[in-house]
């Protein structure tokens, strides 16, 4: 978790309105990644909590996503890779 060293002032269980804070989107947004199960989260009766690993989780998994997509569009362009 070195590279995400600017989560460390962030707790370490959120709200989804906490989380929606760090990654700088809606709240809407932030819950429909929770619903969809793009961000993992555990439900404490009404309440959803998001623990901090699991946006760390998601960041990490981001990073390989646009890699591949962007192979993906170039092999789809025709272009080598070399």
């Amino acid at each position: 978790m070195k590279e995400y060293e600017m989560l460390k002032d962030w707790p370490d269980v959120l709200t989804v309105k906490q989380m929606a804070k760090l990654l700088g989107v809606g709240v809407n947004a932030a819950y429909q990644l929770v619903n969809d199960g793009s961000i993992g989260s555990c439900r404490i009766g009404k309440s959803i909590r998001v623990p901090k690993l699991c946006i760390v989780d998601y960041l990490d998994m981001a990073r390989y996503t646009v890699s591949t997509t962007i192979v993906a569009d170039n092999l789809t362009a025709g272009k080598e890779l070399l």
